[in-house]
């Protein structure tokens, strides 16, 4: 067949299918889905315009908070039934559905639970659509839709169709302002969390703790000097910033393990009610920059990193391969000296840390030793933890056996005796159970409670080049750079 002769024959064969497509489109009613979109904004669907905004997975309760406030009560949400729908982009199901090259039809709305507190939920659309106006009354078309992590779409993202280019960013603006109007992590501590399987950011609440300061032993002066660090700052914070003063502060908790640095920090989160903390430690360090952001956002507001040692060279968690530490530093520099955020480290090997920290000053202005308890603070843990038993024949025995013992090790000591005591059907059997925790056989115990000393080989935390010496924390106690 000639050259000329097959273009003829295509062409003929595309009029008949054309003609084919209009008899078929001619027959069936019209796609409802489209027919309601349309028939609301007022134009094709060609010529709308769509603008679209992508939230974290964690913000997408705040996002549903925001377009709830947008709506107000009665609104109308329909979703979209279909093959593929979680994955495709909604014009493209539309054109589909209007060419009949797929069954896209209105549908159910899918929902998820969100958690807004630390035991209370909410539902957050996952996929649906709702008639609107925008700001200045103009139809607009809001589509909500949340992650599908198996096709590789992280986060939620709000979809907004309309004629105009301004009318539809209005809208989004307008979201966007009720949902920090309406924030629900404001005030609450957060956690942030890792997914191995997806590798997505999750965030949790976490009820705030309520501690007295007589439950919290520290030398004399020490928690005085935290307080004054953290909670006065944030008591004068706008007579402060009048003054030309900066908010942001860096505080440094370092020593033994168990020796009472996350106690201390539970207690700065009951000092501040009303202000978000948001707390990070292993894996989940590697979004400390998302985690100082949020905190800029929500200020006042504290950055807890517990047991930064742990991975403060690891070049694993970073995408441009520096050690997490130089990351953490990076974003405590991300956010303003007028911020009223406090950055709290806590670590149980200063010496990893000193260095990097003294060679960019301001990052930390105040570092304090949480020591392991002397005589009188031990008398006081064993009051503390045995506040509602009888103690007193083996008070100075025990505080006299247990030099170099660590907090938490009297926490787990009185509860043996307890139960020593309850087996026996006696009082509390202190002086038992302190000899059933010294002995040989209880070594490995005694250093997982932070109050032995352990043969095993040092964690070799410094991936790459080693990081120079470390420099002396001046004062022993607490040092002010």
């Amino acid at each position: 067949m000639e050259t000329d002769e097959a273009r003829s024959l295509a062409l003929a064969l595309k009029r008949v299918l054309e003609r084919a497509h209009i008899v078929i489109d001619e027959s069936e009613p019209p796609s409802e889905i489209v027919t309601r979109i349309i028939g609301h904004v007022g134009c094709g669907l060609k010529h709308l315009v769509v603008v679209t905004q992508t939230f974290p997975v964690w913000e997408h309760v705040n996002l549903q908070r925001g377009v709830d406030a947008y709506l107000g009560d009665g609104a109308q949400w329909f979703g979209l039934a279909g093959q593929g729908r979680q994955h495709q982009d909604t014009i493209d199901m539309l054109t589909i559905a209007e060419r009949r090259l797929d069954r896209f039809e209105i549908g159910s709305v899918d929902y998820a639970t969100a958690a807004v507190g630390p035991d209370a939920t909410t539902e957050v659309v996952t996929f649906g659509f709702v008639l609107s106006q925008a700001p200045g009354g103009a139809p607009v078309v809001l589509v909500m839709r949340g992650p599908a992590e198996q096709f590789g779409m992280e986060g939620c993202r709000i979809e907004i169709l309309a004629r105009s280019r301004a009318d539809a960013t209005a809208t989004r603006d307008e979201i966007q302002r009720l949902m920090t109007e309406h924030e629900v992590f404001k005030g609450q501590i957060l956690t942030f969390g890792f997914s191995e399987h997806r590798g997505n950011k999750l965030v949790s609440f976490v009820p705030r703790p309520s501690l007295g300061s007589e439950q919290v032993v520290l030398p004399e002066g020490v928690l005085e000097t935290i307080e004054r660090h953290v909670v006065g700052i944030a008591e004068h914070a706008d007579a402060l910033r009048a003054l030309g003063q900066h908010l942001k502060r860096g505080l440094l908790l370092y020593g033994a393990p168990g020796a009472g640095k996350t106690h201390t920090v539970r207690y700065l989160m009951g000092r501040l009610p009303e202000v978000t903390v948001v707390v990070m430690t292993g894996a989940a360090m590697r979004f400390v920059a998302e985690g100082a952001a949020l905190a800029r956002r929500l200020q006042p507001a504290v950055v807890v990193l517990e047991d930064v040692d742990l991975v403060a060279h690891d070049r694993s968690f970073g995408t441009d391969g520096n050690p997490l530490l130089f990351s953490l530093l990076d974003a405590m520099d991300g956010v303003g000296s007028d911020a009223d955020v406090t950055f709290v480290l806590t670590t149980n090997r200063v010496e990893v840390l000193e260095r990097a920290l003294a060679d960019r000053p301001g990052r930390v202005d105040l570092a304090v030793e949480v020591p392991k308890p002397d005589a009188q603070a031990r008398a006081k843990l064993l009051r503390l933890y045995g506040q509602e038993l009888d103690l007193t024949d083996d008070l100075d025995a025990v505080v006299e056996a247990t030099e170099g013992v660590t907090a938490s090790f009297f926490k787990e000591l009185v509860r043996r005796a307890v139960l020593a005591g309850l087996r026996e059907g006696s009082r509390p059997r202190l002086l038992e159970a302190l000899r059933e925790m010294t002995d040989d056989r209880a070594a490995l115990t005694r250093v997982l409670l932070g109050s032995g000393e352990s043969t095993a080989e040092p964690l070799d935390l410094a991936v790459g080049p080693p990081m120079p010496g470390p420099v002396r924390v001046k004062g022993g106690r607490f040092y002010r750079g």
